[in-house]
């Protein structure tokens, strides 16, 4: 198989069996060195432990992983210090759950601690749970968003800093640090319609999830259709890695090395893949390792 057109990402173990300082900063070093593009973590604010709706289905109890999971910036500031090159993402945080100028400083502080390698992932948020602790109505999500990113944004921009919104104000300041990009990118991450037409009109790429190749296909091409040429496609496959070939029930973008590589040379409009094992992992992390070693070379070779 010849280079792939997209780079390849890799979620740290943030939550989870394996998650830990020293486990994190591993995965994160070895990424570097085989030449993945990114290492990326994630927002969960909390596991209640009554059953929830998730994405439109019954409630059910909220997944095991998410017993512990390590805050995702601070997480990514410590991978900064062991790290030189690899970009650091968040897919996702959830955006309406914090103050923009919070979140905009805490981007902007990783952003110079690793001389320019954050990508900021938010998302809406979809745990009642969530939004109720940190005080904030679920009916915010929409023109609440639009505002968190116009927001962050305008931290990011030149002194003295304002903004004048329905949900956020933020008086005549000065406010910093700067980030090292200008700006940070923003991907949105959302799979919906209304989620695909926002990202396209106010962000710098889209972050989907990857459920099946019919689904990410469609995706894919409703937002380049929207977007500007220069937007990002940064696709979270949340998915398991194999020793040996899974049968046709696999999931897709999962299975052995070999198959997943096949499935990564079926996407089109795709700049970069984001494989996520949290809470997924079938092996011990040497194992794991070994299997993100072989992935790498095979989309290289």
């Amino acid at each position: 198989m010849g280079a792939l057109p997209m780079k390849l990402g890799i979620g740290l173990p943030t939550a989870g069996e394996y998650a830990s300082p020293a486990n994190i900063g591993r995965v994160a070093r070895e990424a570097e060195q085989l030449g993945y593009a990114s290492v990326w973590t994630f927002e969960r604010l909390l596991r209640p432990l009554a059953p929830v709706a998730q994405f439109g289905g019954p409630p059910q109890p909220v997944p095991t992983a998410y017993r512990l999971v390590y805050e995702p910036l601070e997480t990514l500031a410590w991978v900064a210090a062991q790290t030189s090159r690899i970009r650091l993402g968040t897919s996702v945080i959830d955006g309406l759950l914090h103050p923009p100028v919070v979140l905009a400083r805490r981007f902007a502080t990783l952003d110079q601690l690793s001389g320019g390698r954050a990508i900021a992932g938010l998302g809406q948020g979809w745990m009642p749970q969530e939004f109720e602790t940190a005080n904030v109505p679920m009916k915010r999500m929409g023109a609440g968003m639009d505002e968190v990113v116009a927001a962050m944004r305008a931290c990011w921009g030149p002194d003295p800093v304002s903004y004048q919104g329905r949900f956020y104000r933020i008086a005549e300041s000065e406010v910093n640090p700067k980030p090292v990009q200008n700006p940070i990118p923003i991907l949105l991450g959302s799979v919906t319609p209304a989620g695909i037409q926002r990202a396209a009109r106010i962000a710098d790429g889209l972050n989907p999830i990857a459920m099946s190749a019919e689904q990410l296909k469609e995706t894919v091409a409703a937002y380049r259709s929207l977007a500007p040429a220069s937007a990002t496609v940064v696709v979270r496959a949340n998915t398991k890695f194999s020793v040996e070939p899974l049968g046709d029930d696999r999931p897709y973008l999962g299975g052995a090395p070999e198959q997943i590589a096949e499935d990564l040379a079926g996407l089109d409009g795709v700049d970069e893949v984001l494989l996520s094992t949290v809470g997924r992992a079938r092996h011990d992390l040497d194992t794991e390792i070994r299997l993100m070693e072989r992935l790498r070379a095979l989309v290289t070779e």
